[in-house]
């Protein structure tokens, strides 16, 4: 997840060509790396009570895409000498994005498994798909979306839904606020062990089948007592960290920093939030003294708080100064892809460990009139290698709506549950009643 990027037209007046936008150094990145055995999707469900009609949602969501017009984009094709990857901006989507596979026993099950598996085509306006899922016996719908990230981030795609929801119900949502953001300070401290080959996920009984799996659970939001300098975001980020810590431990791998990733986001949430892939990504570090058993979780939560405010009061790249210089239109797009890739490659010791993306309380009703007002929805990210493990939290309805997603290549479902198990108790020991 990188940044959202206003549009500048390069091409020619656009009755006679589609305007054209370059690629932000997130996307371009992403584009360098992918790899087909592991795609780049973003997964999100929303959960709601009651079932939508689909000639009333497929008109609420070609609406509400013709609302936001930067998410009707596609991938130009381009010489074997070009210096950027580009987005053609259409008027209207190439395909249907809503689909309606058949009400059957376990629809849910599958359809998430095209969420990790089947990427949406980047030559294809909108890079996305929406599949509305019902199971029998049951009363309400899955609205499930795969998202190409290489195009968009979750936050960018709950934006169109919400809108959608909004013009499907006939009533506007109330205006919601831009995240907060610490006053501006000093320089982002460094991580702890930065300079050392930081921890890996441990191996489990991986199986043979490439792609990722996925854990769906929810848990309580954990309690903070009145004016504690940490946030449910810092509570969540101690759980990670333990819970990757102990998971080595048991797995008898040596002892190296930990380095948690995290999405740190500060569009506004309103109607005109830029859509594409729009936070910044920071490290927050751990020492392996900091994890070990007997941890003070107390002392964990107020110095990882220290931490995470510092990092994001601090203004840098969305990726860090060395992807903008490995974005910079130099040399040709073919021979940029190679040197990241290599790049990729050697400094795959210094990657972060895993990632803990929060999109904290969903800050939409999404309302969608007689089929109900969402009462879960639950998102992860790409779990590539070598991270191979992430974790997503939203929160709605005052739970917390919680997503495990692997690589199989490293992890079996086994692991995954158990790791699923593992946070679920860490976590607990930052609630303010456990302290």
């Amino acid at each position: 997840m990188a940044t959202g990027q206003r549009a500048e037209v390069l091409g020619p007046a656009p009755d006679r060509e589609p305007p054209r936008v370059p690629f932000s150094v997130a996307d371009e990145i992403a584009r360098h790396c992918a790899d087909a055995r592991e795609p780049n999707t973003v997964h999100i469900e929303i959960h709601l009570p009651g079932r939508v009609r689909p000639d009333r949602l497929r008109e609420a969501f070609g609406r509400a895409l013709s609302r936001h017009p930067r998410v009707l984009m596609r991938e130009r094709g381009r010489g074997p000498f070009s210096r950027r990857y580009e987005w053609e901006l259409t008027d209207g989507p190439g395909a249907d994005v809503v689909l309606f596979p058949p009400s059957a026993p376990g629809a849910l099950a599958r359809a998430r498994e095209r969420a990790l598996a089947v990427a949406p085509s980047l030559r294809s306006a909108p890079p996305l798909r929406l599949e509305v899922v019902e199971e029998p016996g049951t009363d309400g719908c899955v609205l499930l979306l795969a998202v190409h990230h290489t195009a968009l981030d979750g936050p960018a795609c709950l934006r169109i839904v919400a809108t959608a929801a909004e013009i499907y119900s006939g009533s506007a949502a109330p205006p919601v606020a831009a995240p907060a953001r610490p006053p501006a300070g000093g320089p982002a401290p460094r991580p702890a062990g930065s300079r050392a080959a930081v921890a890996r996920v441990a191996p489990g009984n991986p199986g043979d089948t490439p792609g990722n799996a996925l854990l769906v659970t929810e848990l309580p939001v954990p309690r903070r007592a009145p004016g504690a300098p940490h946030t449910v975001n810092d509570q969540l980020m101690v759980a990670t960290a333990l819970t990757v810590a102990d998971w080595n431990r048991r797995q008898g791998a040596p002892e190296r920093p930990l380095r948690i990733t995290m999405p740190v986001d500060d569009r506004t949430r309103g109607p005109a939030m830029p859509i594409g892939n729009g936070t910044r990504l920071v490290d927050v570090g751990f020492a392996p003294a900091e994890l070990g058993p007997g941890t003070d979780v107390g002392a964990l939560l107020r110095t990882t708080a220290e931490r995470t405010r510092a990092l994001k009061a601090v203004a840098r790249p969305p990726l860090g100064r060395g992807a903008a210089l490995l974005a910079s239109p130099v040399l040709p797009v073919a021979a940029r892809a190679a040197l990241t890739r290599g790049v990729r490659r050697l400094a795959a010791p210094w990657i972060s460990t895993t990632l803990l993306s929060n999109l904290g309380r969903i800050p939409y009703p999404l309302d969608f009139g007689e089929a109900g007002r969402a009462g879960a929805v639950w998102v992860s990210a790409p779990a590539a290698m070598p991270r191979g493990l992430t974790f997503t939290t939203a929160s709605t309805g005052g739970r917390l709506h919680l997503v495990l997603r692997w690589s199989r290549t490293l992890l079996g479902d086994e692991d995954g549950h158990l790791l699923g198990r593992m946070f679920a108790d860490r976590l607990a020991t930052t609630d303010t009643e456990a302290l």
